[in-house]
């Protein structure tokens, strides 16, 4: 498809004289002054399935954004001061360092770093920076079911749901298969705002009505019914449980594990380079 494609353009471009001005190389679509643009680099940019019209408008629009980026980039040779060019050109070279060292670092770390993090050191860090993990919403333990209204065995699933017996549990999730929705793990911390989607008829405007520790209640609609038992609730700005930042506790370990890694690889390396006289300061 490509292939058709940039032929075709090839023939309207020659036709309409907008490319090619001077003899063409091999395998090349269009020339900004010495610089040439490759056929091989139009690869992948025309997704599958695309209609032949499409494709030449992509390719168009693809060569004429590299064309204008090469002839901005000549005027600005020309145009920008000595000094101005100077300066970019050294914030280049710097970007040059960064993106090589970073990569670097990143290897060395990726290949070295622990990432097992135990259960006890979880714990020894939360309990040292519980108090820079504060809530920045409402935290709900709850469950719940969406039944129809006129489900045939609606009060033996209310009557099971209501119970904290696990053959209950068990059995509503046995025949799950026929409520619209529902949550039955009432031991995991939820954001609010996910109570919000799943359980619509709650706003921020009546949420007090409806998510309070120890509430169990029923919610009707038009046709369904939502049975709803609420068993803890985790205000704004409180100290997060720890079950739910485990996994953020777990990655600022890895991350401060990293860090500690960089610091030493780059003293060592350091180190290495004073030792056999590669790198000295001058005073």
């Amino acid at each position: 498809m490509i292939k058709k494609a940039v032929q075709l353009l090839l023939v309207l471009s020659i036709c309409s004289c907008n490319y090619i001005k001077e003899e063409q190389k091999p395998h090349t679509v269009a020339r900004v002054n010495n610089e040439y643009l490759d056929i091989s680099e139009l690869k992948g940019i025309v997704p599958a399935g695309t209609s032949k019209q499409d494709s030449i408008a992509i390719i168009n629009n693809y060569i004429d954004r590299w064309a204008s980026q090469k002839l901005l980039y000549n005027a600005a040779q020309v145009n920008l001061s000595k000094d101005k060019q100077a300066e970019y050109a050294k914030l280049i070279r710097q970007y040059e360092i960064d993106l090589y060292t970073s990569a670097y670092l990143e290897e060395v770390v990726k290949q070295s770093v622990d990432t097992i993090v135990t259960n006890a050191e979880l714990t020894s860090y939360y309990k040292a920076n519980k108090e820079n993990f504060k809530t920045t919403g409402a935290l709900v333990k709850l469950k719940y079911i969406r039944l129809a209204k006129d489900h045939p065995k609606f009060e033996r699933v209310k009557k099971r749901f209501l119970s904290s017996n696990k053959k209950d549990i068990k059995a509503l999730n046995d025949m799950a298969i026929q409520f619209k929705s529902y949550a039955f793990n009432d031991t995991t911390w939820v954001d609010m705002n996910q109570i919000y989607t799943k359980l619509p008829f709650i706003k921020p405007d009546n949420r007090d009505k409806y998510i309070n520790s120890g509430l169990s209640y029923q919610y009707p609609d038009s046709t369904d019914v939502y049975i709803v038992k609420v068993a803890k609730v985790l205000e704004k700005n409180q100290v997060s449980p720890f079950e739910y930042i485990e996994p953020t506790l777990k990655q600022l370990i890895i991350n401060n594990r990293k860090l500690e890694l960089i610091k030493k690889f780059q003293k060592e390396i350091t180190d290495d380079a004073i030792k056999n006289n590669k790198y000295e300061v001058y005073k």
